[in-house]
């Protein structure tokens, strides 16, 4: 089993940066990739960004691209989204989760966290 908690959203203004926290506790060592997903109001959840266990080569939504950066410190267990020059656009409650047994297969999930971007 793997916990994740989610932390540091909140309200910003167009422009603006906000970094997510994911927390991850449990059995972090069967992770083999990490990711953030958003759903907004009305919309289907959709991946923001994602990265395997080594880190390399991180995929990001092409919305985001740019803009987005996805990062880790193991020491801490935890995984973070820098989100910079944010758009009314990104507005949605933010999913950390993380998959153990194949890349897509997302079976762990955080309670999510809204991040509210204003014009």
């Amino acid at each position: 089993q793997v916990q994740l908690v989610e932390s540091g959203g909140g309200l910003v203004q167009a422009g603006g940066s906000l970094r997510l926290a994911c927390a991850a506790s449990g059995s972090t060592f069967s992770v083999v990739r990490t990711a953030w997903f958003r759903q907004a109001l009305g919309k289907e959840r959709e991946l923001v960004a994602a990265f395997s266990r080594s880190g390399i080569s991180p995929t990001y939504a092409n919305s985001v691209k740019g803009r987005f950066t996805i990062s880790r410190d193991n020491a801490k267990n935890t995984v973070y989204l820098q989100m910079n020059s944010l758009k009314p656009e990104d507005t949605a409650v933010y999913y950390c989760a993380a998959a153990t047994r194949s890349w897509t297969d997302f079976a762990y999930w955080g309670k999510g966290i809204q991040v509210t971007v204003s014009s």
